[in-house]
């Protein structure tokens, strides 16, 4: 392309703001169904209302009704679209499409009139009819006009304000949706290492007292961090993926005291895709190794288990382990756990713990219910 061609090309081009060739003004683009319809219809309200009383047929009240109509509706809609810099002396936009409107019915009757009679002003101002019927017709256009200039722009401040709290309420949601994740992040970060810990600390008192089991186990446990680490973090973490977890960590406890634990794992199928928190079933299955079949003379016995109810899903870890003491307050695990669980599932979610029996060994049921 030559320099001269790409000058002709450039010149062609619509300047900055402006719409380009064949979209229209942005005053005309700006006029809906609804602006021409409601213009339309008054048109024709005020050539029946003004048929009997006026000398001109129907159809030419009408086409003269229909031509202040668009005047009024353009002048409404040309300040709605003026820039905020360009109304006169920093005016509010509502009382200077109200102006314009009210300058805008007369000015539009008079060029109606002025129509009708070739553009002759002295026939115009010398027939008393006609000024009579431009007095009404301009009056009659100037209240409607006002009025529904007004009532418009109330309806307009009205969409305005649903708008803004609207996204005054998706705004708080989304911060209120950063808030929970920010603070379930925190919790699991607290859950994580106290697991590790304990853990550790369990394969720290097979090698301080020279069990044989020790390097088992030991081997065992680099296994299932491998394997669960990972699974921390993932965006979308199931219940699936949980008792694999609690499968693995029970087998892992069952080698560190083969003659001691028992345990069993029988959950629902239709449970497996549920959305659940990491570690929030396997707080509860640490809780009853350490806290109910390690101190038990005999061990004992871990039950998990989980079934989808017509109102709730239900998930429990139930030992036969020592129970809990009546002065025992829970620690640290289960506060974090059921924070984690509001933050999850909401305040409907909740932990229970019942004692299994009402003579020693009384064991423990924690019993994590969450409404569907």
């Amino acid at each position: 392309m030559t320099k001269d061609e790409r000058t002709a090309s450039d010149s062609a081009r619509p300047p900055a703001g402006e719409a380009p060739t064949g979209q229209g003004p942005p005053v005309l683009a700006s006029l809906n169904a609804g602006s021409l319809g409601v213009a339309i219809g008054f048109a024709v309200a005020a050539a029946v209302m003004f048929t009997p009383f006026f000398a001109p047929p129907f159809l030419v009240l009408l086409g003269r009704s229909l031509f202040l109509a668009m005047v009024l509706l353009l002048a409404f809609v040309g300040v709605q679209r003026l820039p905020e810099r360009f109304l006169p002396f920093g005016m509010p936009r509502w009382l200077a499409t109200v102006l314009a409107v009210g300058i805008a019915a007369p000015l539009g009757t008079f060029v109606v009139y002025l129509l009708s009679v070739g553009g002759s002003v002295s026939a115009f101002v010398g027939n008393p009819a006609r000024m009579t019927g431009f007095f009404i017709i301009a009056g009659t256009a100037l209240v409607l006009g006002l009025v529904i200039t007004l009532t418009a722009q109330l309806r307009e401040r009205e969409a305005r304000a649903r708008s803004q709290a609207l996204e005054f309420e998706l705004e708080r949601s989304r911060l209120e949706k950063q808030a929970v994740d920010a603070r379930l992040a925190l919790l699991q970060a607290q859950v994580e290492p106290h697991f590790l810990f304990n853990t550790l600390a369990n394969v720290q008192a097979l090698v301080e007292s020279n069990s044989p089991r020790a390097a088992p186990v030991l081997a065992s446990l680099i296994a299932y961090l491998r394997a669960a680490m990972p699974r921390l973090h993932e965006g979308e973490p199931v219940l699936a993926t949980e008792l694999a977890l609690v499968r693995a960590y029970l087998e892992l406890m069952q080698m560190r005291m083969p003659d001691r634990l028992r345990f069993e794992i029988a959950v629902d199928p239709a449970l497996e895709r549920l959305r659940f928190p990491p570690m929030a079933l396997l707080t509860l299955v640490e809780n009853a190794v350490r806290h109910g079949i390690d101190p038990a003379e005999d061990g004992g016995r871990i039950e998990v288990g989980g079934v989808r109810e017509a109102g709730a899903d239900r998930l429990w870890v139930a030992d036969s382990g020592v129970g809990m003491a009546a002065t025992a307050e829970p620690g640290t695990g289960l506060a974090n756990l059921r924070a984690r669980l509001a933050g999850f599932y909401g305040p409907g979610a909740e932990l229970r713990l019942a004692e299994q029996s009402a003579s020693p060994p009384h064991g423990l049921r924690a019993e994590i219910v969450l409404p569907r």
